[in-house]
């Protein structure tokens, strides 16, 4: 069926150029040209970014892009987190950002980075479900290795209908993604936790119509990305954060609803994490499991943190996370050694898998292999 004609004609009247004249820079004939231009059929990817080049313009200015012709998908990869706070200045810097980056045909990526548990990877998972709706179609991609690149990359080809019923090869598909992504317009791709930035623009088309959002801990991007450092959270909303995680402040109460002790034992808290809501995750959720006062979890810590000091020195590797991190999750780990040692075994198994979406088939089928790991415990 024919389309509604495209602003083809008049770019090429623009520069000056007869139809004949284009067919022969792009390598077709006047008739294709002419056909194009009227929306009787579409240049195929390899004329249109040639097109691109010529008249320096994207495909939506050029309207070469038929309204639809794929489902929109966005794969974000868990719910909403109803208890993210504050950021509200840099989200709408990282909107901005993002829109008036553009060029002719491509678009800077943008970048999150800091510190590791400053909340880079909640800040980029809020942007996206507040403006998904701005956006043909969001990606999620986890970035940390080659491994997991390919894999995502795989199971988007799949979601967007690019892989074949007999099956190819996860370099075609990787390539049939990055083909999608240089010839459909609007869309949002999210590479998260980028160690190796080259490795990360491996996989992004040079150009574009598109956006990009990085999360990364590098500093030093290159021309690849412009970028927008996470910061930790303040008092106020780390300390909102905190007692809201913990339960201690219910949804739709204000601060002012906690007497003034509760108030300045959480300020007191969230100043020893240093505002990283990582770290304010683990207090908030062992004060809600335990029961524990702000308190009492500032004695524990402190006890907890002289004993991580010691022993950091006897740490030869690199840190990923700062020391607040490490000995909030010391803390939690020690309570679920005291409750449940099996669950702790699993925690420790744990440790040497991959983070995301562990099989429970590796303990269901395999605990009866491990003498330390009770088969029983395990099916529960």
């Amino acid at each position: 069926m024919k389309s509604a004609p495209n602003g083809l004609r008049q770019a090429r009247m623009n520069l000056g150029l007869s139809q004949k004249e284009l067919a022969e820079r792009v390598g077709t004939n006047d008739v294709t040209v002419n056909r194009w231009e009227n929306g009787v059929t579409s240049p195929s990817p390899f004329f249109q970014k040639q097109l691109y080049k010529i008249f320096g313009k994207t495909a939506a200015e050029l309207g070469l892009h038929a309204k639809s012709h794929y489902a929109r998908v966005v794969s974000l990869p868990k719910l909403h987190n109803p208890l993210f706070t504050g950021r509200d200045e840099l989200l709408a810097q990282l909107h901005e950002r993002l829109a008036t980056s553009r060029t002719a045909a491509l678009t800077q990526a943008q970048a999150l980075f800091g510190l590791g548990g400053v909340g880079k990877t909640q800040t980029a998972f809020e942007y996206a479900y507040t403006y998904k709706k701005e956006y043909t179609s969001v990606f999620w991609i986890r970035a940390a290795t080659r491994e997991m690149l390919v894999a995502d990359y795989v199971a988007l080809a799949e979601q967007l209908g690019l892989s074949k019923k007999d099956g190819q090869d996860q370099s075609r598909m990787v390539a049939a993604v990055k083909e999608w992504l240089e010839i459909h317009p609007n869309w949002l791709l999210i590479l998260d936790n980028v160690d190796d930035l080259s490795l990360a623009q491996e996989f992004v088309p040079d150009e574009h119509d598109g956006y990009v959002l990085l999360t990364t801990r590098a500093q030093a991007l290159g021309t690849f990305a412009e970028s927008i450092e996470v910061d930790q959270l303040s008092v106020q909303d780390g300390t909102f954060f905190l007692l809201r995680r913990s339960q201690l402040l219910k949804s739709g109460e204000s601060l002012e609803n906690l007497s003034s002790e509760i108030r300045e034992a959480a300020q007191r808290i969230v100043r020893e994490m240093d505002g990283l809501p990582l770290a304010l995750v683990q207090v908030g959720a062992y004060i809600e499991e335990t029961g524990c006062s702000l308190t009492d979890y500032l004695g524990i810590y402190a006890t907890h943190r002289k004993e991580h000091l010691a022993r950091r020195s006897e740490l030869s590797h690199p840190k990923d996370y700062p020391d607040t991190v490490d000995t909030t999750w010391s803390i939690s780990f020690q309570q679920v050694e005291q409750l449940s040692p099996t669950a702790a075994d699993i925690l420790n198994l744990c440790a040497f898998l991959a983070p995301d979406a562990i099989p429970e088939e590796l303990f269901t089928r395999g605990a009866a292999a491990l003498d330390t790991l009770p088969v029983a415990a395990v099916a529960d």
